[in-house]
């Protein structure tokens, strides 16, 4: 987690590697946040809105296209930007700079981009918490996808999220460290409530295909052309998740991914009806199933729209940004508007 000092230490080393690699003003505004940057000549008055980050990953290459806050106001900025994420930001259109002196600023007539800088000194991993690595993510999916349930009893949290009570016990005081977490009153007047839920929801679809899904994933597989179409999953076994679910809460999408989330013990019952082949290139992705069947609801055949829509930013594809959109607009907003 960032703290205040991270977050002005990165904005003023970010603008002084700027102003180094481009001759060009880059001023911090403000004393406290929100904070703009200001972009001297030959840019005339360019005022932009920074969102500081310990790094990038390929879900906040297209989150600020979904979330539609006048992403040309917006810049990013971080301590090192990789040449790949460089390229797919400026492809989606996301402004940049970083500690390295990398940068994508794109205000006509004038256009800057700059990558392939690195920082000398080996870079320091950023601290995640428990609650955003695997099994406290586990936690966080269920009780975005339960809303009350934080006011339960740790014990029943843990046994609907499958994980153990001491697991529950440090991801509920790191989310009230972080400002997630509201607790009023005392004993039997004691309520516990989810604040800060959108941006919660944030970190979790960014954490989430870093930290969790790579390990979920049982393999690659081949199958007949559309074979997925008239597919019928029993939502016991298995469940539609990315693209598919996508297009099937829609209507919107055509899937070329088709991912299904799996009961681990028994692949085979999607493998062998529907014959899928084991193949690294092949577009049926196969992923373990990570909550109790019975803790979370399926949306008929389709996992929770909340994975619908981690799955769809996670490929940092803007193909899918669209359809992200509205699934979060129909289907997530309502569990993450405050109360």
């Amino acid at each position: 987690m960032l703290t205040a000092e991270d977050h002005n230490r990165i904005i003023k080393n970010a603008c002084a590697a700027f102003m180094g690699q481009t001759g060009t003003r880059a001023d911090v505004i403000g004393r406290t946040t929100p904070r703009r940057i200001m972009l001297g000549a030959p840019f005339e008055k360019v005022k932009l809105i920074p969102q500081v980050k310990a790094r990038i990953t390929p879900t906040d290459t297209v989150l600020p296209l979904v979330k539609g806050n006048q992403p040309e106001r917006l810049i990013l900025v971080t301590r090192e930007v990789t040449g790949t994420i460089a390229d797919k930001l400026r492809e989606n259109g996301i402004q940049f700079m970083d500690e390295a002196g990398n940068a994508y600023i794109n205000h006509p007539p004038v256009y800057i981009f700059i990558k392939g800088n690195k920082i000398p000194a080996p870079m320091k991993a950023p601290v995640i918490g428990r609650a955003f690595k695997q099994t406290g993510l586990r936690v966080l999916y269920t009780l975005l996808c339960n809303p009350g349930l934080e006011n339960h009893p740790y014990r029943a949290i843990a046994e609907k999220a499958g994980v153990a009570l001491g697991m529950v016990n440090w991801v509920m005081r790191e989310l009230k460290e972080l400002g997630f977490l509201l607790e009023k009153g005392e004993g039997r007047k004691r309520e516990i409530r989810l604040i800060n839920k959108e941006r919660m929801l944030e970190r979790w679809i960014t954490a989430y295909p870093e930290q969790l899904r790579p390990r979920l994933v049982l393999g690659r597989f081949g199958g007949a052309t559309g074979w997925w179409k008239d597919a019928k999953l029993d939502p016991d076994q298995a469940l539609w998740g990315g693209e598919v679910a996508a297009a099937k809460l829609t209507g919107y999408l055509n899937p070329q991914e088709i991912t299904v989330y799996v009961d681990k013990e028994n692949p085979d019952d999607v493998i062998i009806p529907h014959k899928l082949k084991p193949d690294p290139g092949g577009e049926v992705e196969l992923i373990r199933r990570f909550w109790l069947p019975d803790a979370i609801a399926p949306n008929r055949d389709m996992v929770h729209p909340v994975l619908v829509y981690a799955d769809l930013m996670g490929t940092g594809n803007q193909r899918n940004v669209e359809t992200a959109r509205m699934i979060y607009e129909q289907h997530i907003v309502q569990l993450v508007r405050e109360a």
